[in-house]
C-alpha cells in the first residue's frame, strides 16, 4: 500500500483497480455478464474516455465506476509529524477528491452512445479512512460530487451497492424463469389437449369401423343366401377345393343346403351305381 501510494500515478491507479476487483469479486456478479472491465467509447461532444468497469443493470442500464482517485496527499497526511503538516496535506487531499469529482464529471460517460447509464457515476476510493478523513474536515465534499453526478463510494459502501444489484439480477432471473416455466407450461397443456382429442378421434373411428366390420359379416354369414352358404353350397356340389372355412364361419349352414347335399349329382352317381350292379 505504501509503495502504490507514494506511486506513480499508474502503479496508484493499477492498486486501486485492484482493490475495486476484489469487491467486484465479493458481491457475486460474474465478469462479462453482469459487469465489464476496460470498455472505451467517445461522447459526442468530447475524448474518447474508458471506465474502469461497466456494471449492468436489468432493463439495458448500466453503472460507471472510476477507480482512478490520487491519494498521495492522504499519505502525506498520514506522514505528517505535526498538526500545521496534518492540516495542510488534509487541505490538499480534499482539493484533490473535489477536482477528480469534477474531472469525472467532464467525462460524460453518459454521452456515450454504447452506454446507457444511471444519472450517477460511482467515484471509487479504496481506503475507508481517506474518505472518512476527509469527510470530518469537510462535510461539503459529498454534496459537491453529488451535484456534479458523482457518487464517492468506498469499499464498503460499494459491496453494498454491488450486492444490491447482484439481488436484482437474481430477482430477474427468477421473474424470467418463472415466466419461461408458465410459457413451457401452457405448450405442454396445449399439444396434451391436442393429443387427446387425436386419441379419442382414433377411438371413434375405431368404433366405426367396428361397426362396418360387423355389418359386413353379418352379410357374409347370417340370413338366408348369405356368401358363406353360397360358397359352401358349391363345395358341397363337388367344387374342386383345397382349404376349409375358419371355425367361426364352419358352423354356417342352411337346412335347404342339406337338401341339395343329394341333388343332381350325387343322385346319377347313385343311379350310375345301382345299373353296374
Amino acid at each position: 500500500l505504501t509503495r502504490a501510494l507514494k506511486g506513480d500515478s499508474k502503479t496508484r491507479g493499477n492498486w486501486g483497480e485492484m482493490v475495486l476487483a476484489r469487491v467486484l469479486e465479493l458481491s457475486g456478479l460474474q465478469a462479462g455478464r453482469e459487469f465489464e472491465t476496460q470498455l472505451s467509447g467517445t461522447p459526442s461532444e468530447g475524448k474518447r474516455v474508458q471506465p474502469d468497469v461497466v456494471v449492468q443493470l436489468p432493463g439495458s442500464r448500466q453503472v460507471v465506476i472510476d477507480a482512478k482517485v490520487s491519494l498521495v496527499a492522504y499519505d502525506a497526511y498520514c506522514a505528517a509529524e505535526n498538526i500545521d503538516a496534518q492540516k495542510v496535506a488534509m487541505k490538499d487531499h480534499i482539493t484533490s477528491i473535489k477536482k477528480h469529482a469534477k474531472g469525472l464529471s467532464a467525462k460524460n460517460y453518459q454521452g456515450i452512445e454504447s452506454i446507457t447509464t444511471i444519472d450517477y457515476v460511482l467515484m471509487f476510493m479504496p481506503i475507508e479512512a481517506a474518505f472518512t478523513d476527509a469527510m470530518r474536515q469537510d462535510r461539503s465534499i459529498f454534496d459537491d460530487a453529488i451535484s456534479n453526478k458523482v457518487l464517492i463510494v468506498t469499499p464498503s459502501t460499494l459491496l453494498a451497492v454491488l450486492r444490491t444489484i447482484e439481488s436484482i439480477w437474481k430477482h430477474e432471473r427468477q421473474t424470467k424463469n418463472a415466466v419461461e416455466i408458465a410459457r413451457q407450461a401452457g405448450a405442454l397443456h396445449d399439444k396434451f389437449v391436442g393429443f387427446t382429442d387425436d386419441l379419442l378421434s382414433i377411438g371413434n373411428r375405431l368404433g366405426q369401423a367396428q361397426g362396418s366390420y360387423e355389418a359386413a359379416l353379418k352379410k357374409l354369414s347370417e340370413g338366408k343366401g348369405n356368401l358363406v352358404r353360397s360358397v359352401k353350397t358349391l363345395d358341397a356340389l363337388g367344387a374342386k377345393t383345397k382349404k376349409q372355412f375358419a371355425a367361426a364361419l364352419d358352423d354356417v349352414d342352411d337346412p335347404e343346403t342339406k337338401v341339395q347335399h343329394a341333388g343332381p349329382v350325387l343322385g346319377l352317381v347313385a343311379d350310375d351305381a345301382q345299373e353296374s350292379k
